[in-house]
C-alpha cells in the first residue's frame, strides 16, 4: 500500500463505533452482505438496447453468489434470439459480479444484467421472504405449459382500427367483431400445444384442430375476420 507524504505524517486515530452494512432480506433472512458469496435470489427484470428497437427479459436464480439459473427471453430484434442462446450458455455457472462484466453479446440484455445486479444485491429479489428461496428450475414456471414465452402482439392504426395478432393463448386466428365492428372475441391456436400433438403422433390437421380456442363472446359475432389478412 502506498501512502500520500500527507498521511504518513498523520499521527493514527482508532476507529470506534463498527459501522456493519445494512441487512438486507434474502430467502427468508436479514444478511449483512460482505462478499459476492453472500448474496442469494430470484429475480427477473427487463433491459433494452441503445437503439430501443428490441428489449429482453432476464430471469436468474442466485445461490450464494453463484448464477445456477437463467431465463433470457427477448422481443423485437431477430439478432438478439442468437445473442440470448450465447448469453445462456455464458451466464450459469457465473458469479453474478462475474456476469455484470462480462460482455453477453447484446445490449438489452448486458443492461437486464446491470438492472438485475442493483435488485439481487440490495435485497429487492422476488424470493427475499421466501424460506431457502426458490428451487433451480422455477424460471421455467414464467414459461407455463409448453415452456413458451408469454407474449402479445398488437397492432393498430386510424384508418383499419385494431388487430389482435397474438396473445398469452397463443397465435390469434380470427377476431369475432360485432354489429357495430367493435371486438367481442377471438379465436386462436396454441402452437405450444400444437406442437406437442404432432410429437405425439397427429397429423398436423388433426393437431391443428385440437389446439384451437376462443375467447369472449365469438358464438354472438355478426363476422369473424383474419387478423393478418382482412
Amino acid at each position: 500500500m502506498i501512502y500520500s507524504h500527507e498521511v504518513e505524517l498523520m499521527c493514527p486515530v482508532a476507529k470506534g463505533a463498527k459501522h456493519e452494512p445494512a441487512p438486507i432480506p434474502e430467502e427468508g433472512k436479514w444478511v449483512h452482505s460482505k462478499e459476492i458469496k453472500d448474496i442469494s435470489g430470484f429475480t427477473h427484470g427487463i433491459g433494452w438496447c441503445a437503439p430501443q428497437q428490441g428489449a429482453c427479459k432476464l430471469t436468474l436464480n442466485v445461490k450464494e453468489g453463484i448464477i445456477e439459473e437463467a431465463l433470457i427471453e427477448t422481443i423485437g430484434c431477430s439478432g438478439m434470439t442468437h445473442s440470448a442462446a450465447m448469453a445462456a450458455e455464458i451466464l450459469q455457472g457465473k458469479t453474478i459480479l462475474e456476469a455484470l462484466n462480462t460482455d453477453l453479446v447484446c445490449d438489452a440484455i448486458n443492461t437486464a444484467m446491470r438492472e438485475l445486479f442493483l435488485q439481487i444485491v440490495y435485497g429487492r429479489t422476488q424470493s427475499a421472504f421466501s424460506d431457502d428461496g426458490l428451487a433451480v428450475g422455477a424460471g421455467l414456471e414464467d414459461l407455463g405449459k409448453g415452456l413458451r414465452s408469454q407474449v402479445g402482439t398488437m397492432y393498430g392504426t386510424k384508418a383499419k382500427g385494431v388487430r389482435y395478432l397474438e396473445m398469452a393463448e397463443g397465435y390469434v386466428t380470427g377476431l369475432a367483431l360485432d354489429e357495430n365492428d367493435e371486438v367481442i372475441g377471438y379465436q386462436f391456436v396454441s402452437l405450444g400445444k400444437m406442437t406437442d400433438f404432432i410429437k405425439n403422433g397427429d397429423d398436423p390437421n388433426t393437431a391443428w384442430e385440437k389446439a384451437k380456442g376462443q375467447y369472449g363472446r365469438v358464438a354472438d359475432a355478426v363476422k369473424i375476420i383474419d387478423p393478418r389478412k382482412e
